[in-house]
């Protein structure tokens, strides 16, 4: 029998969860207001932040989106840093420039995409695990960015590339309402279309959805391509912010991405995920990375409490469902 409870039973769990996280968000602003309150007095300032910290997790964001959507599907993509990175050194190259800012955009967008249905292929019909195909793919990825710039970083000379991170349409800037076309398409395409559907279906049960009548391996590779294209497209932003690219751009990504989601209610064994609730996750991380930036904390205690939210969230998910208790259940 399957195991109930007020999570199962509540049809407006993702509501409850999405205010609990917007509660997480009041707290990180009050914890804020009790270390800066000099800064956190001043509305301008507290407005200004606000913005940052959204165009702060704009491209990280985009990723996300891709990266709820293969976890939903039952998988886990681990080279998305490595995908923005080469998709950024790609897009950059002199030869690529010469061919102004749309050449650039369809070069990170289809470096991207091929690369992440080349994950695709490599799960989907060559069996391989997830894990360790999108881990090959990172290594191979960033060697790759590294051959084709020298290890150098590769300065973007087109103005209109380099002028998205300054732009604003109606005082909000480009990089944020990018971000929000990418959560308001992904959030149609998981809720509103057959392609969400499948992907909620193949997560929840691979060999149940075969047997419906979905093509498990085709909709495998549509994934990750999926989630390649939100990388191509967040190397453009990332070439915009810096106004150059390099091989070591993105670092890390992937455990953000896939912490962002975790947090935000996608289950890590797939079958079950929200755009919004990822979006919340986003938010939440890069709060506390501009709540750490503000009270001058080092990185390194940064990334401890990042890796202690996703043992938490992972935990948290493990005794909703039930398979972490079930290890003390008597046989």
């Amino acid at each position: 029998m399957e195991r109930g409870g007020w999570w199962r039973t509540i049809p407006t769990e993702s509501l409850w969860r999405n205010l609990g996280l917007v509660g997480v968000l009041v707290v990180l602003f009050v914890i804020g207001a009790i270390i800066r309150p000099d800064l956190y007095g001043d509305s301008d300032w507290v407005v200004n932040n606000m913005l940052v910290i959204l165009q702060q997790a704009a491209a990280i964001g985009v990723v996300t989106v891709g990266v709820t959507f293969v976890i939903i599907g039952g998988g886990i993509d681990l080279s998305v840093g490595a995908l923005i990175a080469l998709a950024g050194v790609w897009s950059t190259t002199l030869a690529t420039q010469s061919y102004g800012a749309g050449g650039m955009i369809f070069a990170a967008i289809a470096v991207g995409t091929i690369a992440g249905a080349v994950n695709g292929l490599l799960i989907a019909y060559g069996r391989l695990v997830p894990f360790i195909a999108t881990l090959a793919m990172l290594v191979a990825a960033r060697g790759l960015a590294a051959q084709i710039s020298g290890k150098q970083t590769q300065v973007s000379a087109d103005q209109f590339i380099n002028g998205i991170a300054t732009k604003k349409v109606a005082g909000i800037p480009m990089l944020v309402v990018i971000l929000a076309v990418a959560a308001a398409l992904g959030w149609v395409l998981l809720n509103r279309t057959t392609f969400g559907r499948r992907t909620v279906a193949i997560g929840s049960n691979a060999e149940a959805a075969r047997l419906a009548g979905i093509n498990v391996r085709r909709h495998t590779l549509l994934l990750y391509a999926l989630s390649g294209l939100c990388c191509g497209i967040a190397a453009i932003m990332l070439t915009s912010l810096a106004t150059s690219a390099q091989a070591a751009a993105a670092e890390l990504y992937e455990l953000d991405a896939i912490a962002a989601a975790i947090i935000g209610g996608t289950l890590l064994s797939g079958g079950r995920g929200t755009i919004v609730g990822s979006m919340f996750g986003v938010i939440v991380f890069s709060t506390i990375t501009n709540l750490f930036a503000i009270a001058n904390l080092p990185t390194e205690v940064q990334n401890m409490v990042k890796g202690g939210i996703i043992v938490l969230a992972v935990l948290v998910q493990q005794i909703r469902f039930g398979s972490l208790t079930a290890l003390f259940r008597k046989p």
